[in-house]
């Protein structure tokens, strides 16, 4: 009896440890505390509540173009960047020339047509090892416009605490 009645008091000691452990862990996250983009080259997903800034700038890269960008920062050590290439204009603070400017475009004719890839402006492109940058996820978008749409739509839903999916 004495043994039975030290199994039963172990059952109750487990149960309650098992039930205060239940207690304690949260909930899984549902899709509301997400936000993704799915972009033509891969899809980003992000738990809301990892967020830690947003910011949406511009600046000129080596006076070829200038970048519009989207940045998260997260708890992470990953950076994910979003962003628009403009080319530079013979007005713009780098002092470009119009036919620097037409070489450029030529250039990136020529490979388009080369490589069959029309989809070849909504691609990163680096120079390895010199452009990578580590724990940096980048995506390329087409336009300004829906640069401008990613960061709003962005914005909104963390603001609100409200997860969403973001297509260009």
């Amino acid at each position: 009896m004495a043994a039975l009645t030290r199994i039963a008091l172990v059952a109750i000691v487990l149960l309650s440890l098992d039930r205060a452990g239940a207690q304690e862990a949260t909930p899984p996250p549902n899709r509301n505390d997400f936000w993704k983009a799915e972009m033509p080259a891969g899809d980003y997903l992000v738990l809301l509540k990892a967020i830690r800034s947003i910011s949406q700038h511009e600046y000129i890269v080596e006076g070829v173009a200038k970048v519009f960008e989207v940045s998260i920062a997260t708890d992470s050590s990953v950076i994910a960047r979003f962003y628009f290439l403009d080319p530079a204009t013979p007005d713009s603070p780098a002092g470009l020339g119009q036919s620097t400017i037409n070489l450029a475009e030529e250039k990136a004719r020529e490979l388009l047509d080369r490589t069959g890839d029309n989809a070849l402006t909504s691609k990163v492109i680096k120079s390895y090892p010199v452009a990578t940058h580590a724990h940096t996820v980048e995506y390329r978008v087409t336009s300004r416009d829906t640069l401008d749409k990613l960061y709003k739509h962005l914005e909104r839903c963390w603001v609100t605490d409200r997860g969403g999916v973001f297509k260009p």
